[in-house]
């Protein structure tokens, strides 16, 4: 599958051949889609601009599980014919399935374009066939070697992740092993197909790892650092608009729960939530297209409006969701506590070899140490695992209706339902009316108070009634629709399943 698309740019202020790159405002961290061999170059010439060196580390992270191979210059994807266009949920794949599966998918590309008279058959995001004309095909391998050659301290590494849900403890840990060592202004850069979600995702652990050396160093070494804004880290102190919604806030059940199992729970979250809105898009502070905390509540507005089919799809996602936002506020409490550590493991000497005016201590970033694992964490907090997956579903599905309305229907339904009829329809949809008074005027609101109607007359039709509509459903003969309902349910008696 072709990577590129139309419209595939999101944002202002493009650069040429890589789709929405920004940085992440107050960080040297960097997110974007996957660029062209020509996008990595102005990619990279970008970030170090005309102050950092070109020969100095440049860390990559690319966080697709799909390999890549580039022909005539455009990245190619391999993906399974029913993820054509679709998030690219892959399973368990490691780095080193995703490096072998390059190399794989290099050498299949080179027979069918020989087999095809130097021509190679793809597709694009919406399935349409296209016939390329080979003239150069490289391995993503074979790009990185070649960029190089000018940017010798560029490091490339794979942490292939999936889109909605968290990524493994042990993906965390890759990602800090890669930056340990790495001075603070070291810039930083994540990709994913698009720029969206998995890149977002590296970017909230890469902010909280560079976080982690500034807190570890100490407070006042912001002060000394180029590029690094002080008052956007003071991430614990962060305090979320009390006038939003509480999903919106993040404050699900399930990471209530977690905020008082943790050690200065509250704190984590303040912090977490301050990165991932710095991560997310201008509204909550950033320069980006996905805020992860929030298109939990998005997706879940969207929930109330969709059909039972893409329900089940748009409900395991948002659990997934909940399940990412979950991890990330565990991890900012790990890397909290990796910073108190880092503080308290400083030796005399080093105090005193790195003091500066005033008596403060700067330990370079570049010396700083994790000692223990995300992994080892989370054995240790071995709670959390059981937590999460028990509580990531604890949202409210269904709007509630109220006692006093439900007992009106239901007192109509059980007395004469056929003679009551439409004075049920007229009140389910006066409740209705009510209950779904916030949202705005439009189609959605329509068919949210349609659904509603159809359920609920469902729920409080007579059993004889029930039993028929339920086995007609179950047989596929009719649907869970308002209108079918009431057809099976008058003129439509003695249709049997």
């Amino acid at each position: 599958m072709a990577d590129g698309f139309d419209k595939i740019q999101k944002l202002p202020d493009p650069v040429p051949g890589c789709p929405n790159f920004r940085r992440v405002p107050g960080f040297k961290v960097y997110c974007c889609g996957q660029p062209t061999i020509a996008g990595f170059e102005n990619v990279l010439n970008k970030v170090c601009g005309d102050i950092y060196p070109k020969d100095g580390p440049i860390i990559w992270f690319n966080l697709r599980q799909e390999p890549n191979v580039y022909v005539n210059g455009d990245p190619i994807c391999a993906r399974p014919p029913n993820k054509i266009g679709e998030y690219a949920e892959l399973g368990a794949i490691t780095r080193d399935i995703q490096k072998a599966n390059e190399e794989e998918f290099l050498k299949v590309c080179e027979k069918r374009k020989t087999e095809n008279g130097g021509k190679l058959k793809a597709v694009d995001i919406n399935k349409k066939e296209l016939e390329i004309e080979v003239k150069e095909l490289k391995s993503l391998s074979q790009v990185i070697e070649g960029l190089k050659e000018k940017f010798p301290g560029l490091v490339h590494w794979r942490v292939p992740v999936c889109n909605s849900a968290a990524p493994l403890a042990a993906d965390f840990d890759n990602i800090c092993k890669t930056l340990v060592g790495t001075a603070i202004n070291t810039p930083v850069i994540i990709n994913d197909q698009v720029g969206l979600s998995r890149a977002t995702t590296g970017c909230v652990v890469a902010c909280l790892f560079k976080e982690f050396q500034i807190s570890a160093s100490f407070e006042g070494l912001v002060e000394t650092v180029p590029g690094i804004n002080a008052s956007l880290l003071k991430t614990d102190r962060y305090v979320m608009n009390p006038e939003k919604d509480t999903l919106f806030r993040g404050e699900f059940e399930v990471v209530k729960e977690l905020i008082s199992k943790l050690k200065d729970g509250a704190g984590a979250k303040n912090n977490a939530d301050k990165i991932i809105d710095l991560n997310g898009t201008p509204k909550t502070g950033g320069t980006g297209i996905k805020q992860l905390r929030e298109n939990i509540a998005e997706s879940k507005l969207s929930y109330e409006i969709m059909d039972d089919a893409a329900q089940v799809f748009l409900k395991s996602k948002i659990m997934d969701n909940i399940h990412k936002y979950f991890y990330l506020i565990a991890f900012t409490a790990y890397m909290r506590q990796a910073a108190e550590l880092a503080r308290s493991a400083v030796s005399d000497e080093d105090k005193a070899k790195n003091s500066l005016t005033g008596g403060k201590t700067a330990i370079p970033g570049d010396q700083l140490k994790v000692n223990k694992t995300f992994a080892a964490f989370m054995e240790e907090h071995a709670v959390l695992r059981g937590m999460v997956e028990a509580g990531k579903g604890k949202l409210q599905w269904e709007r509630d209706i109220p006692a006093a309305a439900l007992a009106n229907l239901e007192s109509l339904a059980t007395t004469d339902f056929k003679a009551n009829l439409g004075k049920i329809i007229h009140d389910i949809y006066q409740t209705a009316h009510t209950m779904f008074a916030d949202m705005p005027q439009g189609d959605h609101k329509k068919r949210a108070k349609y659904r509603f109607a159809s359920k609920t007359l469902m729920r409080i039709l007579p059993n004889n009634l029930k039993g028929e509509v339920e086995a007609l459903i179950e047989k596929k003969s009719i649907t869970l629709d308002l209108y079918e309902i009431l057809g099976q349910c008058t003129w439509g008696q003695g249709i049997k399943a």
